[in-house]
């Protein structure tokens, strides 16, 4: 017993901190602060994704894309630092990654990525089968699922008040231009180079590739698989008889 007192006051003498990148808060009871706290952590799930998607694929693209998104807030700090507006004060939120609020960082970081994949599906990406109806379609549902999610988590900085609405919009217009702009930078100076940087010895030794003349890689990839597939098939039956 004395063991556990002794534990109790240890615990109320020094109170860990958790780590504040991922420690969302919001009111206890409201359904609706719990589901925009979780949407609030769509940026740290979208990094991790980009992470795992470079290790498997090695794509120059890909790479490319991550870079932006650390380049992004990369300048969103250095905005931070330099304005220094304090967060809303009614919040009182005991755990912040940073006291600054100016731009968010979360509607900076959102609005890049859907801006730039937003452009990437119209611009970039092409069908090269006849189903052209059904890939305008899936075009159209994926934008709307990227703008609404976007809006969700710039509209959860609000309503969990880690932000005001002034921070959040000036985030969402950084974010906008920034994912524009490095789209525009990636078309026209970096895909240009992909093909050379593909042929240094450093990438061959790390197998990264560059896909960019591949007008749909979903459907490449698809097609290849399959015939491969099937050529290993074929050959494996005439072995057997």
């Amino acid at each position: 017993m004395a063991a556990v007192a002794q534990c109790s006051v240890a615990v109320e003498k020094e109170r860990w901190q958790p780590l504040s990148f991922t420690y969302v808060e919001y009111p206890p009871g409201d359904l609706t602060g719990k589901v925009l706290a979780y949407l609030s952590l769509v940026p740290v799930f979208i990094l991790f994704g980009f992470i795992t998607l470079i290790v498997f694929k090695r794509e120059l693209h890909s790479i490319s894309f991550l870079c932006g998104l650390v380049l992004n807030e990369s300048f969103n700090w250095v905005i931070k630092n330099v304005i220094k507006e304090p967060r809303p004060c009614q919040g009182g939120h005991s755990n912040l990654f940073t006291e600054y609020g100016m731009p968010s960082s979360h509607s900076q970081f959102i609005w890049f990525f859907s801006i730039y994949s937003l452009l990437f599906l119209y611009l970039r990406m092409h069908q090269t089968n006849n189903a052209r109806c059904l890939d305008l379609l899936w075009r159209h549902i994926l934008s709307i699922c990227l703008l609404a999610v976007a809006f969700l988590v710039s509209y959860s900085r609000v309503y969990l008040m880690y932000h005001s609405w002034s921070q959040v919009i000036y985030g969402v217009i950084a974010g906008a231009i920034m994912g524009a702009i490095w789209f525009i930078f990636t078309q026209e100076v970096l895909t240009p180079l992909f093909p050379r940087i593909a042929s240094w010895p450093v990438s061959e030794f790390f197998l990264i590739r560059d896909t960019s003349l591949i007008p749909n890689i979903l459907w490449f990839e698809y097609t290849v698989t399959r015939s491969e597939a099937r050529n290993r098939q074929r050959k494996l039956g005439t072995k057997m008889q």
